[in-house]
């Protein structure tokens, strides 16, 4: 084995030490990172982003030892930064922003610890490590509305009629669903980093390289449109007997192997032949001062690694500590009633208080559902705005009848707008074929954010963890009111506009008094 050479002994270890504390300070940062690895088959592929960086900086080795590390102060402005995305994400309870951040903070200390040219020799393989990060979940309805798109439309253009509900269709031998596991993320975020590396490693222009990313980034795309297309296909042609079980999974993976395969062979056509070997830099003489220069960068990267963390005690120190208590308030004209308009639940979690009920008119006619849910003290799994939040659970029939079948905006005068949806309550294929009216509802929903109100989840987001850096506290609410769509004569939205138009101001009051009520408390 070669001998760590001089110059790069102290180096090393003061990267040793930096990498260290970000490992013990930001502990359940990163092992919450692993955890979505070993959970989710989304991002399975992240187990070998290390390695793989390792290696890649391995290959670089000869070039790195013919270098005089010098550290590099200037780089140290990168960790304030990094901090507070961290910090703000952590508040926030935003994972992807806390693991960005820490992974941007192990890549920063490279060169100000190893200095600039060192950093520059392996800047692939420092990037290629943000590839472990689970990222890119947000795109996932946005890939199943393409790819029922795309399913639909290519069964009409075979002359198969199709009845469509979001997406969910009919087609005249039985009915299917574009789920989240068809939505084809996995693919995507497999191929992109697997692109990336083929593309690093076979070409030596940088225009072929994005070129192949872009090629890596549309084929899964397609790929997955034309599988859910062959799935449907093979069902309706075979009689519902094969690609509705396991091996409409199987299928999926076979295919995608397929079409990556075919992808790497027409890339490595025009891969380029390995350059000349970079020659041996020459070594530079280290001066008295170098130990001393890295002893410096050092203490300055650890206080600012450390500094996030001390910053997050002190506000999670001011939270308040009651529990807060909500009550239906007083609307004139109208009588609270703690009976629920509709069997169908918001699916959301980790609330601190709930107030779940409808409001009946005095005078009579259609009453107005109402759902709050409030949260306080907000923590990972205890966080308002969450993937897993929503108005129905994920897309799986067996786990919620209801299914969301539109989305929208909805104005009220010149306030701030509200989240629209219809839900249907009964599976699409046993709507068809009753001949009975399925439950459906229409639903208004926003968020209340310590006094504001937003539509936005990432703006929502933001503004709650400024608040709470701020001392203000995290309160936070997601309001929702629904009418029947099916009881209610059609006018639902009607009644619903008229409602909120007369009565928002007061739910928003109530929520106000609730945090005002207990802003006391706080140490």
């Amino acid at each position: 084995m070669t001998p760590i050479p001089v110059p790069w002994r102290l180096p090393l270890l003061a990267l040793t030490l930096a990498w260290a504390l970000l490992a013990t300070l930001y502990f359940d940062t990163g092992a919450a990172m692993v955890h979505i690895w070993d959970r989710s088959e989304t991002f399975a592929h992240a187990w070998v982003v290390p390695p793989l960086a390792i290696w890649l900086v391995w290959r670089r080795r000869a070039e790195l030892a013919a270098l005089t590390p010098r550290p590099a102060l200037r780089w140290l402005w990168l960790l304030p930064l990094l901090g507070l995305l961290w910090l703000a994400g952590d508040l926030a309870a935003a994972h992807a922003a806390t693991q960005f951040a820490l992974v941007g903070m192990l890549v920063a200390v490279v060169p100000a610890l190893l200095g600039t040219d060192a950093a520059r020799r392996i800047a692939f393989p420092l990037g290629f490590l943000f590839f472990a990060v689970p990222f890119g979940d947000f795109l996932t309805p946005w890939l199943v509305d393409r790819t029922a798109d795309f399913t639909v439309l290519a069964l009409r253009a075979t002359g198969i009629p199709v009845f469509r509900e979001a997406t969910q269709f009919v087609i005249p031998t039985g009915s299917w669903s574009v789920v989240q596991a068809c939505s084809g993320i996995r693919y995507l975020m497999a191929s992109i980093m697997v692109g990336t590396l083929f593309a690093y490693l076979n070409y030596r222009s940088n225009g072929k390289r994005w070129a192949f990313v872009g090629v890596a980034i549309i084929t899964p795309l397609v790929a997955n449109w034309l599988r859910a297309y062959m799935i449907v296909m093979l069902g309706h042609l075979s009689g519902n007997r094969i690609a509705t079980g396991v091996d409409h999974i199987i299928y999926g993976w076979v295919f995608f192997g397929i079409v990556m395969l075919v992808m790497f062979i027409i890339g490595a056509r025009w891969s380029d032949p390995d350059g000349e070997p970079a020659p041996a830099a020459l070594r530079e003489v280290a001066s008295d001062a170098a130990p001393r220069r890295a002893a410096t960068v050092l203490s300055a990267a650890l206080l600012l690694i450390a500094l996030p963390i001390a910053l997050r005690a002190q506000v999670e120190h001011a939270a308040p500590k009651s529990t807060p208590s909500l009550a239906a308030p007083t609307l004139p004209g109208w009588t609270w009633n703690v009976q629920p308009l509709s069997d169908w639940t918001p699916h959301f979690d980790g609330m601190a208080a709930t107030l779940r009920g409808r409001y009946e008119p005095t005078a009579g006619g259609p009453a107005v559902g109402v759902f709050i849910g409030y949260y306080r003290n907000q923590s990972y799994g205890r966080q308002l705005i969450t993937s897993t939040n929503d108005l129905v659970e994920g897309d799986d029939e067996r786990k919620d009848p209801w299914a969301r079948t539109a989305s929208g905006l909805a104005g009220l005068d010149n306030a701030q707008p509200w989240l629209t949806a219809e839900l249907r309550g009964q599976a699409l294929s046993q709507v068809t074929g009753s001949g009975e009216l399925a439950p459906r509802l229409r639903v208004w929903q926003r968020y209340w954010i310590n006094g504001r109100s937003f539509t936005s989840d990432w703006q929502a987001k933001l503004y709650g963890a400024w608040c709470k850096l701020l001392g203000q506290g995290d309160d936070a609410a997601v309001v929702i009111v629904y009418a029947d769509k099916v009881t209610g004569g059609g006018d639902d939205d009607v009644l619903l506009r008229g409602f909120l138009h007369q009565h928002a101001a007061a739910l928003n009051t109530a929520l106000q008094d609730v945090r005002d009520h207990d802003a006391a408390h706080r140490p």
